[in-house]
Order: structure tokens, then sequence, then C-alpha cells
């Protein structure tokens, strides 16, 4: 399974925003923002095209797949 990366923490931080308050605009838990920005869960469709929509961005500016490291790609 491939590993989703994400800009959601980035993304938040620079809007000055809390978790708390990323989850109360989108109507997710607090909870479900601290776990996708660490990596342990990966949104579904609706909750990352709703991040995207909130931060009014591309959902793939804020998450994408692991390049291939063997291909000398970086990860992003």
């Amino acid at each position: 399974m491939e590993e989703v990366y994400n800009r959601v923490a980035i993304e938040r931080k620079l809007r000055g925003l809390s978790q708390q308050q990323l989850a109360d605009a989108i109507g997710v838990s607090r909870k479900t923002i601290s776990t996708i920005e660490t990596r342990r869960f990966t949104p579904s469709i609706v909750v990352a095209l709703k991040i995207a929509g909130y931060f009014a961005v591309p959902v793939e500016s804020i998450f994408s797949l692991a390049q291939e490291t063997a291909k000398g790609f970086p990860k992003s």
C-alpha cells in the first residue's frame, strides 16, 4: 500500500489555526486532524477535499503519494 504524505500541519500553522479550529471548520474531530497530520490515518476523499477546500488550494497540493526513492525521486 502506498504511503500518503500531507502538508496539513504546515498549511494549518501558516494560517495560525489550531487542530480544533480546523476540525470544527470541516466537521471532524480534533483527533482526526491529529492522526492525519502524523500519517497514522489516511483521510477519505471527502475529508481530503474538505481540507483542501478550506485552505482554498488543490487537493494535490496538500496530499501526495510517496515518491519512489529507489528511482532517485525525493519523498514529498
